[in-house]
């Protein structure tokens, strides 16, 4: 039910391979994708993951409502805290770059999966959905806060109270994703953009997502004086030497771009 590779160096492949149950998260699923990224995160050999759908469908539809139906517990899992169960907490939870690939539909809790992503690329097959109000329950993994920030609030509640689908195309245009490509095209684009951060140290990765995703989390001026720290902290083990070598690498890369 989940694929992982590693097709470049550097980079992982995660794929929800549900494709029958257009890739929904079953409580098996959730517990496998949790498991997946703390293997990926403790890995040395890995930089960057990106994370799809099987098929061109759907990337998740969410919750497995099927599952959820016969279960009288079921309904905890919509307000997990713990990433085994929350599988946007087990990405958020990532300290390296995870890519969204979205081959398809990313509904209510699929929606909620790929908020939690770093970038996000999707097919023209993808449009995202938030069906919370219409089931009758409120969103617990954080797509009532993180799409109000992508989006605006006007935005945000025009889909969240309407429970209407977004197509890629309009989905690029409010900023919610990076890119739109055809659907042969995902995994090339998702690929080539992860080859280039895996380029970059490991430990740089990491500390650049850690300050953006910590700042942006606080006012302005309190953003600013977190970056001041961490970039005294930071800044004084870079030598000369250092940054002499990593010039020149940045010079040889634009000269073949």
């Amino acid at each position: 039910m989940l694929l992982v590779e590693k097709p470049l160096d550097g980079v992982a492949v995660v794929t929800l391979n549900r494709p029958e149950a257009m890739n929904a998260l079953s409580k098996a699923l959730r517990a496998a994708l949790q498991q997946a990224i703390l293997e990926l995160e403790a890995d040395p050999e890995v930089k960057v993951i990106v994370l799809t759908g099987a098929g061109e469908r759907a990337f998740t539809a969410g919750l497995d409502l099927k599952e959820l139906s016969s279960d009288p517990l079921g309904m905890g899992a919509a307000n997990a805290t713990d990433p085994s169960e929350n599988p946007a907490r087990a990405v958020l939870a990532c300290s390296k770059p995870i890519i969204g690939a979205i081959n398809g539909v990313a509904i209510t809790g699929g929606f909620e999966v790929a908020l939690a992503c770093d970038v996000l690329i999707c097919s023209t097959n993808a449009r995202f959905a938030d069906t919370h109000a219409r089931v009758g329950i409120t969103p617990g993994w954080g797509l009532s806060q993180k799409l109000s920030r992508c989006i605006g609030p006007y935005r945000a509640k025009e889909l969240s109270l309407t429970g209407n689908f977004l197509d890629a195309a309009k989905a690029y245009e409010w900023g919610l994703v990076n890119r739109v490509v055809a659907p042969d095209e995902l995994m090339p684009a998702a690929l080539q953009l992860a080859a280039q951060m895996a380029d970059i140290e490991a430990d740089m990765l990491v500390t650049y997502k850690a300050m953006i995703d910590d700042g942006y989390a606080l006012t302005m001026g309190q953003g600013l004086d977190l970056e001041h720290e961490r970039s005294v902290v930071h800044n004084r083990a870079v030598t000369p030497e250092m940054v002499a070598a990593r010039r020149a690498a940045v010079q040889a890369r634009g000269r073949n771009q």
